[in-house]
């Protein structure tokens, strides 16, 4: 492991709820928004396409900062698969409502792409965490209510696992970080195939409580 470097972790991403969950595990990670308009890239499946919008997100943002070999840009990207349709971003509120009209008191699989990238050494490594969430089934007034908060309408599948819409998930299957947009057991993985402990990106204070 290449624990001699400082490395920084660049988050290509502007959802504050990654970014939370990065924080949370003692990582400080620096926001860079990638702009990639997500609307032009086709998969054939949920699965294919969180890991292209994550892979493209990566890169763009790492062709545009400078070469240093302690960067390394995190991509990721969540869409929900719910019988044979994928569900990213909903265009507007009554594509929200129909959404939770037709998922309430049924299942769907929620994957989020993750690719990591280092800026020097040119190595990546990738994959897609996936969990199986469970709705509940919920009222019109509910869903009537819960779109009109506006939540729904800037996130994957309609729904968040740690606001409002909690309370409509009855329960998941697999790793709740990765519902919420960012896996840390996954970011682990990465991390290792690319012989960089997570621990190197853990704020200073927390290296040092972990050796006390």
């Amino acid at each position: 492991m290449q624990n001699d470097i400082a490395y920084r972790l660049i988050l290509a991403s502007a959802s504050p709820a990654r970014r939370a969950l990065l924080k949370s595990a003692g990582i400080d990670a620096e926001v860079m928004v990638s702009g990639v308009d997500e609307s032009g890239v086709e998969a054939a499946d949920a699965y294919t396409l969180c890991l292209a919008l994550a892979r493209m997100k990566a890169r763009t943002v790492a062709a545009e900062l400078p070469a240093d070999p302690g960067i390394l840009v995190l991509g990721c990207d969540s869409v929900l698969a719910f019988e044979g349709q994928v569900f990213g971003k909903p265009a507007n509120a009554e594509e929200a409502a129909k959404r939770w009209a037709m998922m309430r008191g049924r299942s769907g699989v929620l994957h989020t792409g993750h690719h990591l990238t280092g800026l020097v050494s040119g190595r990546q490594a990738e994959s897609v965490g996936t969990t199986v969430v469970h709705f509940a089934d919920v009222t019109d007034a509910e869903i009537e209510a819960y779109v009109a908060t506006d939540e729904p309408l800037n996130v994957a599948g309609s729904f968040t696992l740690d606001g409002r819409g909690g309370a409509f998930v009855e329960r998941i299957e697999g790793d709740p970080g990765n519902v919420i947009g960012l896996s840390l057991p996954l970011l682990r993985r990465l991390l290792m195939e690319m012989d960089v402990s997570i621990t190197s990106l853990w704020r200073t204070e927390n290296r040092a409580e972990n050796r006390a």
